[in-house]
């Protein structure tokens, strides 16, 4: 006991600071492989989920890349102009309605059956090169001269004539369309790319609606479209009837092409974002969504789709253009009624500026 009490008794308060010494002496020799174990395990998480993350990513690719839909063959066509400098795409938005219930036909808008044949109902000519994207909106009633072709329904030979490019689509399906528009403006077009209501009404959802502003009330009856002067989050809904609709526009198919060309950019802006690129539960939805109705060229894969993606972004934040192509007459006579006639010498200008990858002059807001 006195050896017991002359060591506790060299301390102050020996027997309770022994005691918490030991305490403390035990806990701080434990922190140092309890925090090494517990960054190890963190370590080990943020490893498998990156594992996840990539597995799911490489998943989703692979089985998007052999989903797709290539069912034009440009490799095909004949007399084509020559190739150009830069990439030019084709987006064309058919009137499509396969994928839509009778329930969603009604809400939408959209009228016909889903067996019925499909227009196009938007198209736009994409160019990318050294000067950035130009979007260059082609309206669907352009006069334009349609190239000698076959029906593929008939069989039978037509020559050369003057129609509205629809017409094009109408008679020919997309190898006509590509044909005539290679014919009227000099390029070569490297990919097509289509998308029906379906698909769009798809995306717009999976990504959670796109962000649009607008300087008036809009209100349009056939489209369905009921919007207040402000900003707005559009669902796939009123996203399909803000593309469509033209009735409320002062320059109709023109002003409907500003929007379109303005929505599909916010639209790529979205969808081309980390927060949805890095998020499976976002990319498998959006890349599903996108495939019910998107048909292809065969020289198309996810990452033509990207680069397609990733030009339009660039335009909304100001590496490019959106025009529509140069008009003289919006309510040209013709023999198929109303059209939209060309300001050719302007047309061809802008044309060969985009052919050759030069800097665009040409102001294309009509």
């Amino acid at each position: 006991m006195n050896d017991r009490n002359d060591r506790l008794d060299g301390w102050p308060d020996g027997r309770q600071y022994g005691g918490a010494g030991v305490c403390h002496l035990r806990s701080a020799g434990r922190s140092a492989p309890a925090r090494t174990g517990r960054r190890r395990r963190l370590a080990r998480t943020a490893v498998l989920l990156a594992g996840v993350l990539l597995l799911t990513a490489c998943g989703t690719y692979i089985w998007a890349d052999t989903t797709l839909s290539r069912d034009v063959d440009l490799g095909r066509l004949a007399d084509r102009p020559p190739q150009g400098r830069g990439t030019n795409y084709l987006i064309v938005g058919s009137d499509s309605r396969v994928g839509l219930t009778d329930r969603a036909r009604k809400d939408l808008h959209t009228g016909g059956s889903a067996d019925a044949g499909r227009r196009t109902d938007s198209m736009i000519l994409l160019h990318t090169g050294a000067h950035g994207t130009t979007m260059v909106s082609l309206p669907r009633d352009s006069w334009v001269t349609i190239p000698p072709y076959i029906r593929p329904d008939t069989g039978k030979h037509y020559r050369a004539s003057k129609n509205k490019l629809n017409a094009a689509f109408s008679f020919g399906g997309p190898d006509l369309l590509v044909r005539t528009i290679e014919h009227n403006t000099g390029l070569r077009i490297d990919h097509y790319t289509e998308i029906g209501f379906a698909g769009f009404v798809g995306i717009v959802d999976a990504v959670g609606g796109v962000r649009m502003c607008v300087d008036r009330d809009i209100k349009d009856e056939k489209s369905g479209l009921d919007l207040k002067k402000g900003c707005h989050t559009l669902d796939g809904r009123r996203a399909l009837a803000f593309v469509r609709q033209r009735h409320q526009e002062a320059q109709g198919d023109l002003g409907r092409s500003r929007n379109q060309q303005k929505f599909l950019s916010a639209l790529a802006d979205k969808t081309a974002t980390p927060a949805t690129l890095l998020d499976p539960s976002k990319v498998y939805p959006t890349v599903r969504a996108g495939l019910d109705t998107l048909i292809v060229d065969k020289d198309t894969d996810l990452r033509t789709l990207t680069s397609l993606f990733e030009a339009m972004k660039g335009v909304t934040a100001g590496n490019g253009k959106r025009l529509n192509v140069p008009v003289s007459h919006l309510g040209f006579r013709t023999s198929k009624g109303s059209a939209v006639k060309w300001n050719l010498p302007q047309a061809k200008k802008l044309f060969g500026e985009l052919r050759d990858d030069r800097p665009v002059t040409v102001d294309g807001e009509n």
